[in-house]
């Protein structure tokens, strides 16, 4: 007999940054929360490490001031490769701020931890059954299957989002036609290069505490279906074949492989299920702005879903947040989409890359790009939810 915890107000499936913000969000305002994580172990990659001004902002607003003193600032961005200087914007974040994706992660999860978040490790989400009044969801564990009964259940679980399919929420998307891998390496002597467009295919390298992040496309290259990371010595041959220089003497730490498909799911809610972040939209990653765009998804959900909880809800608040978010991530999904083809294009792209980098020399340009990459245009209202749970010791 599958055994049946007591319910539970909130399920959220996926502790990554995402689900762990909108953990926090909750836990402020007293609801209780359980996180289901099918990985038995919290990530040590640092994937998205590029914090947005208006992202940096909402973490000080939540005293994560530590996190943010540990992270480096800096004052350029990019467009599509195309490097310039952030404009002057009001607030005492501008710029970008690069911390390891799992800094911010672990920082989450404590805070999470402390306002009485519970996270189940090595479970995976099977079923889920919508009632009139709960969603009842089958878990998988290493002890066997689970039955949660939530009053809502949140998909912060990914680009390939088990909730979503699950709960039937169509989506309207891109196949992938573009592949790039990614690598962590100690003990190479490669020259940094940022953007590098080659005869043969594209090309980053950055070296910190003698780790060496590599990106390599090969132009023209094939997408193949892949159930995990590529080899190093794929990524060896590709980066050879693209930059002539060999990699194979350094010690692999980390192994990726990414494309750039792209999509976005056609309503966040359904009843009583919810998407944020890459569950509810996903793109090739450039400039952090899947994480940045994500972590205010959870910003927005939190304190709607707090009030629905409790049942004092204003008539349409929770279907607000689609309303929301939904258009941000279109418009970041359209800018995405634009840089690809910039970056990553063959040598037809090249008289549009000339002409953009004069464009992109004009001051308004300039601005306009710079409040698109700070995410300020997406500055969310004060919500007036009373957080019941607020830690004033804290400074919350």
């Amino acid at each position: 007999m599958t055994p049946t915890r007591a319910d539970v107000p909130v399920v959220i499936v996926g502790a990554g940054p995402v689900g762990l913000l909108l953990a926090c969000e909750l836990g402020r305002a007293r609801v209780p929360v359980v996180l289901v994580e099918k990985l038995a172990r919290p990530m040590n990659e640092s994937r998205a490490s590029q914090l947005s001004t208006r992202t940096a902002e909402l973490l000080h607003e939540r005293d994560f001031g530590a996190l943010l003193a540990e992270s480096a600032h800096e004052p350029r961005t990019h467009f599509g490769g195309l490097g310039f200087a952030l404009t002057p914007v009001d607030s005492p974040f501008a710029g970008n701020w690069k911390v390891p994706q799992y800094r911010t992660e672990a920082a989450l999860a404590a805070r999470a931890a402390e306002l009485g978040a519970e996270t189940l490790r090595s479970h995976e989400l099977t079923e889920l059954t919508e009632r009139p009044d709960h969603v009842r969801c089958r878990i998988q564990g290493p002890e066997g299957p689970l039955d949660l009964r939530a009053a809502y259940v949140v998909g912060c679980d990914g680009a390939r989002s088990t909730v979503r399919r699950l709960a039937g929420i169509p989506v309207t998307a891109t196949p992938a036609t573009r592949e790039l891998l990614r690598a962590d390496i100690r003990g190479l002597t490669v020259r940094d290069r940022r953007f590098e467009r080659l005869t043969d295919g594209f090309a980053v390298a950055s070296t910190r505490d003698g780790v060496t992040r590599i990106m390599v496309h090969a132009f023209g290259g094939p997408v193949p279906v892949r159930d995990g990371p590529p080899r190093f010595t794929e990524v060896v041959d590709t980066w050879r074949h693209v930059t002539g220089e060999d990699v194979s003497g350094g010690v692999p730490l980390w192994l990726d492989a990414f494309d750039n498909s792209r999509g976005q799911a056609v309503s966040y809610r359904r009843g009583r299920v919810l998407l944020a972040g890459d569950a509810a939209h996903w793109h090739l990653p450039v400039g952090g702005q899947a994480l940045n765009t994500g972590l205010q998804d959870a910003v927005d959900l939190g304190p709607k879903l707090a009030e629905s909880v409790r049942g004092t809800a204003a008539p349409g608040l929770l279907d607000s947040y689609h309303e929301v978010r939904h258009p941000a991530a279109a418009r970041v999904l359209d800018h995405v989409a634009a840089q690809e083809q910039l970056m990553l294009g063959g040598p037809e792209t090249e008289p549009l890359r000339a002409v953009l980098s004069e464009v992109i020399a004009l001051p308004g340009v300039r601005r306009h790009l710079t409040s698109m990459a700070s995410n300020l245009d997406d500055r969310l209202p004060v919500h007036p939810t009373p957080m019941e749970g607020r830690n004033d010791s804290a400074g919350m």
